[in-house]
Formats: C-alpha cells, structure tokens, sequence
C-alpha cells in the first residue's frame, strides 16, 4: 500500500486531464499529458505471479507454460499513462483511494465511504485533443505518449464523452480537404494546435473550439458548413487564437465562427452559460453530487451571509443562493464575472453578487473593515490553497468552512493549518469524480471551535 500510495501521489501531481487551475486565473492547462502510470503495478500486485510447483516424473522436472497477458481494455493504455487503472477492477479503485485518504487525513477526519459513479465510463464532457505529427511525420491527433511530446493517435477512449471522440476524428479526416496542416512544435510551422469539444450533459449542446496559430482558417465557411452538416448537433464552433510558445492549450483571443458563441448546461436545478475559457467541472453527473454534498455540509438555513471564493462562473454561490439570505462571489477573471453575472440573471436570483477581484485580498479587507462571513466555500487547485488565504479566513471567524478538495496531500496540509487556527474537520466527504485516474475529490466541513 506504500507503494500505491506514492505512485498514486505521481498520478495525481501530473494527471493533467484532471488537473484543476486557479480559477482566477484561467490557466487551461495540457490535456492527458505527462501522467504517471500506476495502475499496471497495481493490477499485476492484484495477481499471484508465483509459478505453480514443477512435478517430477521418471527424473524429469515439467516446467509450467506461461501465462499469457491479459489483454488491456484500452489499446494505447501502455502508451498514455492517463488512465492509471484501467485495468483494475473498479471496487479495487475504490478501496486503494479510501485507504490513501484514510492515511493522509484519518488524524483530523475519519472519511466517509467514497460516493461511486454507478456507470464510470465516458464520464468526461469535456474533450482536448492534440493535433500534430506523430514520430514518423504524419499528420495525427490524439494524446502525448507518457512523459513527453510524442503524439500517440487516439480514436476513441473509455473515459471520454463518445460523441466528442466522433467531432475530433470528423475534424481531423476535413484537415486534407481543406490543406489545414496541424502544428508542429519543433519546427514552429503548422496551423491547427489542439480541437477542444464541451458537451452539456442535461441541454446536449456541443461547443468546438478550433485551436490555431493564426487568425485565419482557410474556406471557413465551407469547413463550418462541413463539419454541421455531418454533425448538426454542434450548437457554436469558435476559433481559438495560440501562437505563444506555451503548455496552455487555449489563447487570448478568439472568435464565433458558428452559433452563440457558447453553450448552456443545467446543474443542481441551475443554468449556466459556460465560455470556451471556463471553468467547468469534467463529470456533470458527479459534479452535482460533489456540490449537493457541500450544499449539505454547509447545512444553510436561509438566515447566513456566504462567500464563495475564486467562484469561476459562480456555480457553487448560485446554487448555494437558493438556501441562504445572501451570497457573495469574488473571482478575479473578467470573462469569468461576465459568465457569472448573465448565470445570475438565467437563473432570477436577487440575494447574490459577482465581485471581481483576488479573493485573499477581498478577505484582508472584510477583516479590516469588520465585515463577517458565517460560511465559506472554498475550492482550491491541486496545489491546495495558500498560507496567506487560509489566515485570510480565519480573520474573518465564520462558523463553517467547506473545503471542496482535489488532492488529499495538499488537503492533508491545508487541514493542519485550520486546525491550529481554530477550527475542527467534523465531516470528510469523497467523491469519485474521476474513475480509472489517482484523483480524489473530497468536501471537508471545517466549524470554527472558538
């Protein structure tokens, strides 16, 4: 178990396909790249590889034939490294997550029982694919063999939403059509860098977001008309704009080159309006059992002041809205506000507000000025949250904390730091939110002790 827990440590440190970004700062970061694989150890530790006794006849010893090699669910498994235990039996999964959560923060909470995903394939509403050409110069699109920027071709995969898969190889067999060449890093010559594709779970709206080099797609008209002729369930196409020597997969600048220019998604009852640059969870169907379980922790009565920080597009603070006297957003992208803002007015709530700003200094200033909070949410990256915005809260003394983490390590420490501050963990809630991966996705309800 020692064992799993570190390589499962590597999965979730580089596990780029389920990696979070400061919301605040809308870094879209590379997906399925530079992933540690753990899962091979872990389901061949699952088998007894100790080889039968030899019999012995007239002298002889009889040697046993071996064992053939169970054939992988997913054909490139060897190669991505993104889905570190696909082959491991899914109560396996579980139990290894429980037990590396147990470890980590059993000394502040015992966790509850991991909430499982009933179907755990094709979870993945959201769809990055790399386009450039593979070791023999071809052109290709999938995903970066393990560890670095080899592009293995992926045609389909077990965790990703099947109807993206089919608009990426659609998009990817008009390239010739259309003389489009994908981009070829080393050389620094190509146009089209990465196809992202976000489908909405509940309204089945498909925004694709063409990933270029420069401004200008040749016969864009035509390639539109192409594209929604074989896929009329695309709803808006936008053109993405890169041409930074970056690992970020989107750029600054764009353009709606079909439809609205973004797509809407219903969650815990709530519409949002999510961006091409938005920050929106991966798995809808677990997502709203992630925020429900939160809601919950909070335990909102209608009468408490709450603070949702680095909000994004305010999901957490408007569906916490509806169970409180009024909420308060801070979230330092503009683009983010503006989502946010437009999901408040969707939605017809009067007792919420988007402020933008950084969050750690919006606190400094409650606190100066007095002002209180009694429930913060607080959902930080991988990395987990800093020194200066967990005294921040403090400072500011509300009577529930509620920690949406993605990552028990920094959890583990974030934990240690609250608990010298004045308050107790009293409830650790996890959430498989990503099958066949490392991560682990738990609500924390911390209540101030003083």
């Amino acid at each position: 178990m020692k064992k799993m827990r570190e390589e499962m440590r590597k999965d979730l440190g580089n596990n780029s396909s389920t990696k979070k970004s400061p919301k605040g700062q809308n870094s879209e970061k590379k997906q399925s790249v530079r992933k540690q694989d753990y899962s091979r150890k872990q389901a061949s530790a699952g088998h007894n590889n100790d080889a039968k006794k030899a019999s012995m006849k007239n002298g002889e010893e009889k040697k046993t034939a071996p064992s053939k090699k169970k054939r992988s669910r997913c054909g490139v498994s060897g190669l991505c490294g993104g889905c570190s235990m696909i082959n491991m039996p899914y109560d396996e999964q579980i139990r290894g997550k429980q037990k590396v959560l147990d470890d980590l923060i059993g000394e502040f909470v015992i966790p509850d029982k991991f909430i499982r995903m009933k179907a755990p394939d094709h979870y993945r509403y959201k769809v990055t694919s790399i386009f450039a050409p593979d070791r023999k110069g071809k052109p290709a699109c999938g995903i970066y063999k393990e560890g670095t920027h080899e592009v293995i071709p992926v045609k389909s995969c077990l965790i990703e939403n099947i109807q993206a898969d089919r608009i990426i190889q659609t998009i990817f067999s008009l390239l010739p059509s259309f003389r489009i060449h994908v981009y070829d890093e080393d050389m620094d010559i190509g146009l089209l860098r990465y196809v992202q594709v976000r489908v909405a779970r509940a309204t089945k709206e498909i925004m694709v977001t063409l990933v270029l080099t420069d401004p200008v797609l040749p016969s864009r008209n035509t390639f539109v008309r192409e594209l929604t002729k074989r896929h009329p369930e695309i709803t808006t196409i936008i053109l993405n704009v890169n041409d930074r020597n970056t690992t970020m997969v989107l750029g600054n600048r764009e353009t709606v080159i079909y439809g609205k220019g973004y797509i809407e998604d219903v969650l815990c009852g709530k519409r949002f309006r999510i961006s091409s640059r938005s920050f929106y969870q991966v798995n809808p169907l677990m997502t709203e059992k992630l925020y429900n379980i939160a809601i919950d922790a909070a335990a909102l009565t209608g009468k408490e002041t709450v603070l949702d920080t680095y909000c994004g597009i305010g999901t957490i603070g408007i569906i916490a809205a509806s169970h409180a006297r009024h909420v308060v957003g801070v979230e330092l992208n503009s683009e983010a506000v503006r989502d946010a803002q437009e999901n408040i007015r969707m939605n017809s709530l009067d007792n919420i507000e988007i402020l933008q700003g950084d969050a750690t200094e919006f606190m400094i200033e409650m606190a100066q000025n007095g002002t209180k909070a009694d429930v913060i949410f607080m959902d930080p990256p991988r990395s987990g949250s800093t020194e200066e915005f967990m005294r921040a809260a403090c400072d500011i003394g509300p009577k529930k904390i509620v920690y949406i983490s993605c990552s028990p390590w920094s959890l583990q420490r974030d934990l240690e730091f609250f608990t010298e501050n004045g308050y107790e963990a009293r409830m650790a809630i996890p959430v498989d939110m990503f099958p066949y991966t490392g991560g682990i996705e738990t609500v924390v309800l911390l209540t101030h002790t003083k």
